[in-house]
């Protein structure tokens, strides 16, 4: 291997090598750490932010990026938790034909919502920052009318299952993260879409005048990202067993720095999905260590903060090297 091939994997492989040198400091110093337990509540704890960085992972690298995915996650946590209580009427326990309804019209929602991003992106040439902070304001305020703002609790016993439960000793949410995982790793690197999001990302006007439809590939990515949002939006409604208006509040910032932090070039066309898990995953862990440290929670957030804004830094000063 050549002085700049070795470089060049160390530069490729730099956040792993953070995180494996965050598990040795922790694992020595915080009592609890290293549990099989602890170890699948950090998965657990990372499972609705994840699969969104897979999602806003493939948004970023092609170019564009999306505000409104803390919103989905509330409003479709309450979609789904009103379509049930509708369906429902008055029955004490809902149907479970009730619940997999709601999760299909929430589910079609949010593609919805992902296709419009899409077209009103494509139609008004104005950037996502713009149109997606217009969308983050009005699923907020959808969010509120649908419940009024006062969560609605309408759910059948079983429905913490989704959230809470465990199949083999792993809790459910975190194998949702790992297909949420395989879906973009498999598109970004095994198919022809994935070929078109790096294409776009990298020279948007290169890839069209190469036959790429362009608008499709960034309406598509836009739509895969509201559908993780809403997956997220199921699990978050099943772990407080109600349809909140106000859960998700600042997700989209935990999100977009995951993705940052994992080596996604916020200037598109660059970045992998396994960098976006390494991303979510050093957050995890970083918020549990310090929450076995015993470090107070605004402390906590201050330090997050500050390791966004580095990792911003470090971002902007590799895309310009």
């Amino acid at each position: 291997m050549t002085r700049d091939k070795f470089i060049s994997h160390l530069r490729r492989n730099s956040m792993l090598m953070i995180l494996l040198v965050l598990y040795v400091i922790v694992a020595t110093t915080a009592q609890g750490f290293f549990t099989l337990n602890n170890q699948l509540n950090i998965l657990r704890n990372i499972a609705v932010p994840g699969m969104i960085a897979f999602g806003m992972a493939l948004v970023i690298i092609v170019g564009e990026i999306d505000l409104s995915v803390g919103s989905m996650v509330a409003v479709s946590a309450c979609l789904t938790a009103w379509i049930v209580e509708k369906l429902a009427g008055n029955a004490i326990e809902p149907a479970t034909w009730t619940v997999i309804a709601a999760f299909a019209g929430t589910l079609l929602f949010a593609a919805s919502v992902g296709f419009m991003s899409g077209k009103l992106r494509q139609l008004v040439q104005v950037p996502t920052f713009i149109t997606s902070l217009a969308m983050m304001a009005t699923l907020a305020g959808l969010a509120n009318l649908i419940t009024n703002g006062v969560p609605i609790s309408s759910f059948p016993s079983w429905y913490y299952v989704i959230g809470s439960g465990r199949f083999w000793g792993v809790p459910v949410p975190v194998f949702l993260l790992a297909i949420a995982f395989a879906i973009t790793f498999t598109i970004s690197n095994f198919t022809a879409l994935g070929r078109s999001i790096y294409a776009v990302g990298g020279n948007m006007e290169a890839a069209r005048l190469s036959g790429i439809n362009v608008w499709r590939t960034k309406t598509i990515c836009l739509m895969m990202t509201s559908v993780f949002a809403a997956t997220g939006g199921i699990i978050y409604s099943s772990l407080v067993n109600a349809g909140n208006p106000t859960i998700a509040r600042g997700l989209e910032l935990e999100v977009i720095s995951a993705v940052i932090i994992g080596g996604i070039s916020l200037f598109g066309g660059k970045g992998t999905i396994w960098g976006a898990f390494i991303g979510v995953l050093f957050l995890g862990v970083l918020l549990n260590a310090m929450t076995l440290w015993g470090f107070n929670p605004y402390v906590q957030q201050v330090i997050k903060g500050g390791l966004i804004l580095g990792a911003v830094f470090i971002n902007f000063f590799i895309d310009r090297k």
